[in-house]
């Protein structure tokens, strides 16, 4: 899941994206609402967590903005205001769901969850690959009876190789969806984590899902 944190106290956004990313989400920071309107334009995104004050645009206007494009994703918002007033309007925006700063990060979990589950019967909660299955509810895999045991980064690249089953992904791609910084030629992280990644859910399986496609990259099907 691809999460967009709009917020500007820098220190709460680098909160939010390190304890997101370590349940393994896929996590972008805009800091202001510019920023944040040109990342919803140009990007897609499962869910925003968007804070109300912010410089050159609010919180509030972007909602609206969203909306008025027919942007449907999620908005949760954040705030330090907590009226009822406050509450009402970020909501009449478009806002799906409202958190009054200081916030539990495990209520914020809870609340991402439940946004996430109100996609609908099309909004599948689980991938299914052969027999190897995630469930992104619960932020589980398994294959057959065994239970895979994963590392938020190696939950983030298999969730995005089933989603992007049939089709090679290549290092660049890997890099900048699943560590969001442009790829790096002189480093082996992705063939890394994608070693560890097959070791798991590969290893002492006659049926392999993860291949090597030589000289571009990587992919997930079934043989």
């Amino acid at each position: 899941m691809r999460i967009l944190v709009v917020e500007d106290e820098r220190k709460v956004a680098n909160f939010l994206q390190q304890g997101l990313q370590e349940e393994g989400f896929e996590v972008e920071v805009a800091y202001d609402g510019e920023e944040g309107s040109l990342n919803v334009q140009q990007k897609q995104f499962d869910l925003i967590l968007l804070d109300i004050l912010l410089p050159k645009k609010d919180g509030v206007t972007l909602v609206k903005e969203m909306r008025s494009r027919q942007i449907t994703t999620p908005v949760l918002m954040l705030t330090a205001k907590s009226s009822i007033d406050n509450r009402v309007e970020g909501l009449d925006a478009g806002a799906d769901d409202y958190l009054a700063k200081p916030f539990a990060f495990e209520e914020l979990l809870a609340r991402i969850r439940s946004l996430l589950r109100r996609g609908g019967p099309e909004k599948a909660t689980s991938i299914k690959i052969a027999d190897l299955q995630l469930d992104m509810v619960k932020h589980t895999a398994r294959r057959g009876e065994r239970v895979i045991e994963l590392t938020g980064k190696e939950y983030a690249l298999l969730e995005y190789f089933m989603r992007n089953a049939n089709r090679v992904l290549t290092r660049t791609l890997i890099s900048e969806h699943i560590w969001n910084y442009n790829f790096d030629t002189g480093t082996n992280i992705v063939d890394v984590y994608v070693n560890h990644l097959r070791s798991k859910i590969d290893e002492g399986f006659e049926r392999k899902l993860l291949h090597t496609v030589r000289g571009v990259g990587y992919i997930m099907k079934e043989e």
